[in-house]
């Protein structure tokens, strides 16, 4: 799995006010359906974002596959 420096898909970049992980989870899956990233890879990210229920977990391994900014 990438750094938080250098996420697996950097080009792809998302904001969002919500503290709700699951919003940034739902996001994530949202923005690299838009880039056209194969179903296997959103169904890998998606997959190990639910696998954790701590938040600060979930929006790490968001960070680890796109630029949140």
């Amino acid at each position: 799995m990438a750094g938080l420096d250098n996420p697996r898909y950097p080009e792809i970049q998302i904001r969002t006010v919500s503290a709700n992980p699951l919003v940034l989870v739902a996001k994530v899956r949202q923005a690299l359906r838009r880039a056209a990233v194969r179903q296997s890879e959103i169904d890998r990210f998606t997959e190990q974002a639910l696998s954790d229920e701590d938040p600060d977990r979930r929006t790490e391994i968001c960070e680890h596959w796109v630029t949140i900014g």
